[in-house]
């Protein structure tokens, strides 16, 4: 299984201030990798201070949806990723099938662009592509259809929740397509803070359950606590459930 991670953007201020630190302070307390947001900004020096710490990148949110996308897959090929997500799409392309036709063009162009570099291609989820509706289903599940089946998913279990679907059973229903979970939790409202794993409202045992084999990412988008205990915390949450058996390693 590969290690539990932390999407920095969790820790984006506490990076500003002393990304070596932050990075540091992520490995003692037990993650073994991390997803980057923002490595083509700074993929050399990011990935010195991955090595310096000890961490490996599980994948790497970036901008491929605009003129950046060059620069943003040559970072994340630098950084040691063989995964990278689109981490949103505007929401009006969610509202009906032209939409979602239209969606899967990109993001597939995106894609074949992405194996040019040897990446895999991926799609992260906020609420707005659960909360609508296209022939009666969440939009994220038509436009999981009009992929090419190498495109692979990272489902955001908060944004699943918020958008008002079971997390655990949307991840029945997108089986294998699902590679990577974002694993969050707090009042799951658009406008709640988060807190740390195991805190909030989120079913998490249920969604981790129904996909196993998933690599399980932390972020915490924002936080009403200190974002650094919260991440802690989680780890501790998430390999308590492990130790206890309640969900696979």
């Amino acid at each position: 299984m590969p290690p539990l991670a932390v999407q920095l953007y969790s820790v984006r201020e506490q990076a500003a201030a002393d990304r070596r630190a932050v990075l540091r302070r992520i490995a003692e307390i037990g993650y073994g990798a991390v997803e980057p947001y923002d490595a083509h900004l700074d993929p050399g020096g990011l990935a010195d201070d991955l090595r310096e710490a000890g961490l490996t990148v599980c994948s790497v949110h970036a901008p491929l949806l605009d003129e950046r996308r060059p620069a943003a897959l040559a970072a994340a090929a630098a950084v040691g990723a063989e995964t990278v997500i689109v981490p949103a799409a505007p929401a009006g392309w969610f509202a009906d099938r032209e939409g979602l036709e239209s969606a899967a063009r990109v993001i597939g162009e995106a894609a074949r662009e992405a194996a040019d570099h040897g990446l895999r291609l991926g799609y992260h989820n906020h609420w707005w592509e659960l909360e609508q509706r296209v022939d009666g289903r969440p939009a994220l599940e038509v436009l999981a259809d009009l992929l090419d089946p190498e495109v692979l998913l990272e489902v955001d279990l908060y944004w699943a929740a918020t958008g008002g679907v079971d997390p655990a059973e949307l991840l029945a229903r997108l089986g294998g397509r699902v590679r990577h979970l974002h694993v969050k939790d707090g009042p799951a409202t658009k406008e709640g803070p988060m807190t740390a794993v195991g805190a909030g409202e989120v079913p998490i045992v249920d969604a981790l359950a129904a996909a196993p084999d998933a690599v399980r990412i932390v972020e915490l988008d924002h936080c009403a606590t200190d974002v650094v205990q919260a991440l802690a915390d989680s780890h501790a949450y998430l390999t308590g459930l492990v130790a206890a058996g309640r969900v696979s390693p």
